[in-house]
């Protein structure tokens, strides 16, 4: 299973961006999708999961809404009201199980670049 993930770049302050991330391969069915980000000297962290709830980090909530489309096995970060700390790579994640196949498995994208200039 591969992750495609699109949509980062460099974006002034107050702007926009909208994530995207789609999974491709054997997929029976996809359990939790999500985004993390990782910022340079910093440890990788949750931003928006969706799955059986929808969770925020709590810097993001009000300005970032997550989405997916079950039929493209595909997630979105739509993110609003940016701000030079949202600055980082972003990851997407999903948990899915393949056709033929028992258990869960975890699979990452390669990461995309969010840079918010002031």
């Amino acid at each position: 299973v591969q992750l495609q993930a699109s949509g980062g770049g460099l974006v002034q302050a107050g702007g926009s961006l909208r994530l995207s991330c789609a999974a491709s391969g054997n997929i029976d069915s996809i359990n939790d999708m999500a985004w993390y980000r990782q910022a340079p000297g910093k440890q990788r962290e949750s931003v928006a999961n969706i799955g059986d709830s929808i969770d925020y980090l709590d810097s993001v909530k009000g300005r970032f809404t997550i989405s997916r489309d079950n039929t493209k096995n595909a997630v979105y970060l739509e993110m609003n009201s940016l701000n030079p700390e949202d600055t980082a790579v972003y990851f997407c994640y999903v948990k899915y199980r393949l056709y033929g196949r028992r258990g869960w498995y975890d699979a990452w994208g390669q990461g995309t670049q969010v840079t918010v200039s002031s």
